[in-house]
Parts: structure tokens; sequence; C-alpha cells
């Protein structure tokens, strides 16, 4: 364990709240996520910050994860025997890399320092190809291709009102029942009961995908209606006379 790099990137598990640019956000401009204070990510974060890594290179690489879901999914939709297994069980690493990557990209560009001015934009737009990228294939699987496009578009509006939240309120609603963490959970999910499907010698696991894929779309639609009553009632409460500022005397 010697080998490990100390000094070139320090990565602190407590962001500072000081709103400060290079590195510091306030704490409701990030998602609350519990596995950012573990030591594996921190030691994740530290080695990739010591490889040279960038956080904008590191959201890159998450959508070519999600491309490789994307892609195995696909190519699992009727594929029989151990391809069949072997293409599902890619589809779900590749689920579960471009979530790793989305939480060690914030990691070396907040704690450890490395923020650029580009740095939210390539934190929000390869996430949306990525959803798409994953969604769709769902939708094959299922062979129900339009459920997958409207699982897509309801996961891209989730984030569009979260964006627009943070721009007329200065923060950002993370929460819902079928944010991405919670989408990839489903799909990983689907893709492990299709392996024991097939394993039972059966390739008619189209309706484990099609199933998931519903549930996604329900629950991503639920999180778009949410957010979208919370801002409302966010705006609301800010224009209260109560509420506004007090003119200087």
């Amino acid at each position: 364990m010697n080998d490990i790099p100390t000094d070139p990137i320090p990565i602190d598990p407590i962001p500072i709240d000081d709103g400060l640019p290079g590195g510091s956000v306030p704490s409701g401009d990030r998602r609350p996520l519990a596995s950012r204070d573990t030591g594996w990510a921190r030691l994740l974060a530290r080695r990739a910050a010591a490889a040279g890594m960038t956080p904008n290179g590191i959201s890159l690489a998450s959508t070519g994860f999600a491309g490789l879901a994307g892609a195995a999914l696909w190519a699992s939709h009727g594929a029989a025997g151990p391809a069949g297994i072997l293409w599902l069980l890619l589809a779900a690493l590749g689920c579960q890399l471009r979530l790793i990557c989305n939480l060690i990209d914030g990691m070396v560009a907040i704690e450890g320092g490395r923020a650029s001015p580009t740095g939210a934009l390539w934190n929000e737009l390869p996430d949306r190809v990525s959803d798409v990228l994953v969604l769709v294939a769902v939708g094959v699987a299922a062979e129900a291709p339009l459920l997958g496009w409207a699982a897509a578009a309801a996961a891209v509006l989730t984030a569009y009102v979260r964006e627009l939240g943070h721009r007329l309120t200065g923060t950002a609603d993370f929460t819902g029942v079928m944010a991405k963490p919670q989408r990839m959970a489903v799909v990983t999910l689907a893709c492990g009961l299709a392996i024991v499907v097939r394993l039972f010698g059966t390739v008619q696991d189209g309706m484990i995908f099609r199933w998931a894929i519903i549930a996604v779309l329900i629950g991503a639609t639920w999180v778009t209606v949410a957010r979208t009553r919370g801002l409302l009632r966010d705006l609301r409460e800010s224009a209260r006379p109560s509420a506004r500022p007090k003119p200087a005397r």
C-alpha cells in the first residue's frame, strides 16, 4: 500500500460549502451520495487524479460505459447461450461503471480542486446522452422501442426541471424515486434477472425488460411532476412580500 500517492491531489471527503470557485461549490449543487465519503471512492478519485485524468474526461468516459451498456443490451436481444449471458453481464457492468465515473468526476473536480469553467457542461451533457443510450437499448431488449424512447425522454426531462430550478432558485433538486442512480439500479437488476432466466434455458426475457422500462418511465415522470411542483412552490414563496428583501432606507 506504500505506492498510494498522498500529495498530488488531496481528496477531502467533506466538501467545503463556501461557494468559492476552483474547487468548492454549495452543497445544494451536488447530488447527496453516501458513497462519496467511502474509502474506496476517495481512493479511486485519488488514483484518477494522480493518473492525470481530468473531471471532464471522466464525465466523457461515463458516456462510453453507457454506450457499452446500450450496445450490450442491444446485442443480447435474441442472442442465445453463453453469448447472451455475456452481453447481459457487460450491460450491467457498463451501467455500474457509468455511475462510478459520475461519482469520481465530481470528487476530482471539487475536492481535488480541478474544477474547470466548462465543467458544468461536461457534467450534464454526457449524462443526458448516457440516459438515452441505455434506456433506448432497454426498450429494444423489451421489444418495445417506443417505451425506451419515452423513458429516455422522461429521464432527460427530470434533469431539465432540476437545472431549471437551479437557475431560478439557486438550488438543485436531486430528490425522486427514479433519479439517475435508481434508473441504473433498475436496469442492472433487470439484467441480473434476465441472466437467471437464461440459465434455465430460455431467451424469452423481453417481459423483464418491459417491466423495467415501464418502471423507469413511470418513476421518471413522477420525479418530473414532483420536482415541478416543488419548484412552483419555491417560486411562489420567494414572491411573497415577506420573502422579498426590504428596500434600504
